[in-house]
């Protein structure tokens, strides 16, 4: 978005949950859009909320994630930006609000194009769930995942074009949805942002750095993974090391796998310091798509990465060059071990992963392509981009 509004003029209408700050959400968005509109949502959001939803939701035709976003305050919104001002694009994050009346224009003006970011095959992650977790958990992902399905491709079938994350998730949705038009965009990062910085602190060679939000199910279970499967193994060959965890809203599962050595941090307001102090980034991940911001961030700082073969789908990277890759906890702590022993290797490694994120995963780059893409719609439809649309 703020690549796109040095060259066009954005609006944006969205939900907020509770747990930021809505003023400073939009003073922020409001440097790079035209206009704000933030409408909070308290529905199922965590804790006693969100189980009450879910046993809703099993009881109902829709998915939990459709009732999790079904605010009426948001229709009334989009009611109101899109009947007083004529754009070319709306661009939907997320399948989710795909039931929303979106082709509103003012009287006389052609509705604008309806382009679907894809951030992952939301139903094919469902899916996973249903194999993962708790009996409790599979049971209740086998009855969701078949309704956001249903939801997610009828989303994508009534889209002008649709762009997603990796050339899998790409074919995922053309085997059920043959027609749409598609693109891949790989997730991106602030290239000028995360950078290596004189002012940061050096690699220390013992520190291990997992980060993420800790209320995402495939975090949880890499970080379960990887603090009982993986760092005993990596803590008997460096008893010095010591595993970081960065992340906000990690359930009491994960915080009582903190131990002498293992350390929880929560929320940091910058993550650049400790990246740059990590010998190493792990990416234990074993459920997921799309493609992992994690690892274009990391690469950005120019740090050595082990990954799984699933947390590195998606990214061009090439192993041995720009990460290290193990999927069984051997192979994966082995991967660690050689970093952590080998600070050379640590530096080449690196070096190598933030040539490549400049290269192939910058915002700027991400910007044009999707520029691009909204302009072969708009001239699919027999409309011309203006130079500055809304």
């Amino acid at each position: 978005m703020t690549q796109l509004a040095r060259r066009h003029d954005l609006t944006a209408v969205m939900l907020v949950d509770d747990e930021f700050d809505i003023e400073e959400c939009r003073r922020a968005m409001q440097a790079y859009c035209r206009d704000v509109v933030l409408i909070p949502n308290l529905l199922g959001r965590d804790g006693l909320s969100k189980r009450l939803l879910q046993l809703r939701s099993l009881a109902s035709t829709r998915s939990f994630e459709r009732l999790r976003v079904r605010v009426p305050a948001l229709q009334q919104a989009l009611d109101r930006v899109l009947r007083s001002t004529p754009f070319d694009i709306v661009n939907l994050e997320f399948s989710f609000l795909g039931d929303r009346n979106l082709r509103q224009a003012p009287p006389g003006d052609r509705p604008p194009a309806l382009v679907v970011d894809s951030h992952n095959i939301d139903y094919d992650l469902a899916r996973q769930y249903a194999r993962a977790g708790s009996l409790a958990r599979r049971l209740y992902a086998g009855a969701n995942w078949r309704k956001l399905r249903r939801e997610e491709l009828g989303t994508y079938r009534d889209a002008d074009g649709v762009y997603l994350c990796s050339v899998a998730d790409q074919q995922r949705l053309l085997d059920h949805v043959p027609g749409v038009r598609t693109l891949v965009i790989p997730n991106a990062a602030d290239v000028e942002y995360y950078h290596p910085r004189a002012t940061d602190p050096p690699p220390d060679g013992r520190t291990v750095v997992f980060f993420g939000l800790l209320s995402y199910f495939p975090n949880v279970d890499a970080v379960t993974h990887l603090v009982q499967e993986i760092w005993p193994r990596i803590a008997e060959l460096h008893p010095n090391a010591r595993l970081k965890i960065i992340g906000g809203q990690a359930p009491r599962s994960l915080l009582a796998l903190a131990q002498p050595g293992v350390e929880f941090t929560g929320f940091v307001p910058d993550l650049r310091p400790h990246l740059a102090e990590a010998a190493a980034v792990v990416v234990p991940l074993r459920l997921g798509g799309g493609t992992r911001l994690k690892i274009v961030e990391a690469m950005a700082m120019g740090k050595a990465i082990v990954s799984t073969t699933l947390g590195a789908e998606g990214i061009e990277a090439v192993p041995g060059r720009d990460l290290l890759v193990g999927d069984q906890p051997a192979a994966f702590a082995d991967a660690v071990n050689r970093l952590l022993a080998e600070p050379n290797l640590a530096a080449r490694i690196g070096q190598s992963a933030r040539q490549l994120a400049v290269q192939r995963y910058a915002w700027s780059g991400a910007a044009r392509e999707l520029e691009s893409f909204y302009r072969e719609i708009l001239d699919g439809s027999s409309r011309q981009m203006p130079s500055q649309p809304g």
